[in-house]
């Protein structure tokens, strides 16, 4: 693939050199109008020069006399051809013998006529009783002209092509700060989540800089939680399966009643394992790139009676749901298997605090374009400086019973799918608020 600067170079020189081609044929145009101006204006000083010396000269002969004067003699410059003419076309001098043919002089002015085959380029001036003609060969004023020309190209090209070599400089100078971010990334190790720091930077360069930066925090970031998440999780994991394998062992050993009990420890152990695993794989897949849209929608009303289906196992009966009289009927703005999973963990977790002979209250109202779910129970509570700890990863009081996934599931969900969750500790309870946007209709 094409470099970059070689990309520009040959963008920004073909432009340049577009540019430097027309202003140099503008003016060698302009400089080949001029020079044939002042060769015709030579014509017409020779020719007015000759006219005053006529006047000085004696009585010229008549026709037949073989009158002849030289080129130097008339003030003729080189290579031009000079002829002293009668009103009667009678040739009265002459200061050529080349060409042999005579010189048109009957039309005044600037004339262009053949001589001997050859182009040539001439001027009658009218004075009293004669006229004076001057001439030259059009292939000496080209030859002249091409010259002057190609003396004039020269400079311009040289120039040219040193501009193109100072702008191929110029934009591998530019493109150095991008080398030396390559070359810092390069000598960087693989696990190596520092800022760059690349000083001096230009102004252009900085978001570029920014940007990277940034993205290595969020790699570091993510490396942490994963690493937290592992950390957790194996010792989350390995109390009940140090519980099942116990109660195992004592029910090998033992028999009657104590063995019966040592089994449904047991099984109540790898109940709480598999919870467990399934929220961490839950919590795993929403913090991922993995997409959960399969095409399902659901309505606020949907969403509610399904996280109540799942919620809880044999205590979903606890639940009181309070279903307002007017309710829009457009679908959740999110994937119906995550708006369930966020409401049906705020259910659990209301269930799990509220006592047994207790009920969990959830409620919903639609405002605009949000649906706004509440779930409220009747537990004992949770101090105000704990509330900043309830989202957190197996973090659990004293009083839960939980594995301390359920409400970060809920804040990943909301970060994931621009919902807003609040909580509100009361005395009677904890309330929950849970957002979310709804699709227009």
């Amino acid at each position: 693939m094409m470099s970059l600067r070689l990309r520009l170079s040959l963008t920004l020189g073909a432009a340049f050199a577009l540019i430097w081609a027309l202003a140099a044929a503008w003016m060698l145009s302009d400089l080949r109008n001029q020079m044939m101006f002042s060769l015709d204006q030579r014509l017409v000083a020779s020719a007015r020069m000759v006219a005053g010396l006529m006047e000085q000269l004696p009585k010229l002969p008549t026709k037949g006399e073989g009158t002849h004067f030289s080129a130097e003699q008339l003030n003729v410059p080189g290579g031009m051809a000079c002829q002293v003419s009668s009103l009667r076309g009678e040739i009265l001098a002459r200061s050529h013998t080349d060409p042999q043919q005579t010189l048109e002089a009957e039309k005044m002015g600037f004339h262009d006529q053949m001589i001997d085959g050859a182009p040539w380029r001439s001027f009658t001036l009218a004075r009293g009783d004669l006229r004076i003609t001057t001439a030259d060969r059009q292939i000496e004023r080209e030859a002249l002209n091409m010259s002057i020309l190609l003396a004039a190209s020269v400079p311009v090209g040289v120039a040219l092509l040193g501009c193109l070599c100072l702008l191929w400089l110029g934009i591998g100078q530019g493109l150095a700060p991008l080398n030396r971010m390559r070359d810092a990334l390069m000598r960087r190790s693989a696990d190596s989540l520092e800022p760059l720091q690349i000083q001096p930077l230009p102004s252009e360069l900085q978001p570029l800089l920014d940007t990277q930066n940034q993205l290595f925090q969020r790699i570091g970031k993510t490396i942490e939680r994963e690493r937290r998440l592992t950390g957790d999780a194996a010792h989350e994991l390995r109390s009940p399966l140090t519980a099942i394998k116990t109660h195992l062992q004592v029910a090998r050993m033992t028999d009657g009643p104590a063995r019966d009990q040592s089994l449904a420890r047991a099984e109540e152990g790898a109940d709480r394992l598999h919870r467990t695993l399934e929220q961490l794989l839950l919590l795993a897949r929403v913090e991922g790139s993995l997409s959960f849209d399969d095409g399902v929608q659901c309505s606020a009303e949907q969403v509610a009676k399904l996280a109540i289906q799942d919620a809880g196992s044999g205590d979903r009966h606890r639940i009181k749901f309070q279903l307002p009289s007017t309710l829009s009927a457009a679908p959740v703005q999110m994937p119906a298997v995550l708006s369930i999973a966020a409401l049906r963990n705020l259910l659990d977790n209301a269930l799990r605090h509220t006592p047994s002979d207790g009920n969990v209250e959830l409620s919903l109202e639609t405002t605009g374009s949000h649906v706004r779910f509440v779930v409220r129970d009747h537990g004992p509570g949770i101090a105000e400086e704990d509330l900043q700890h309830l989202t957190q990863r197996f973090w659990r009081n004293g009083q839960s019973t939980g594995c301390g996934l359920g409400l970060a599931i809920v804040q990943a969900i909301v970060q994931r799918c621009a919902c807003t969750l609040h909580f509100d500790s009361r005395p009677d309870g904890l309330r929950v608020e849970l957002t979310m946007p709804l699709q227009a209709i």
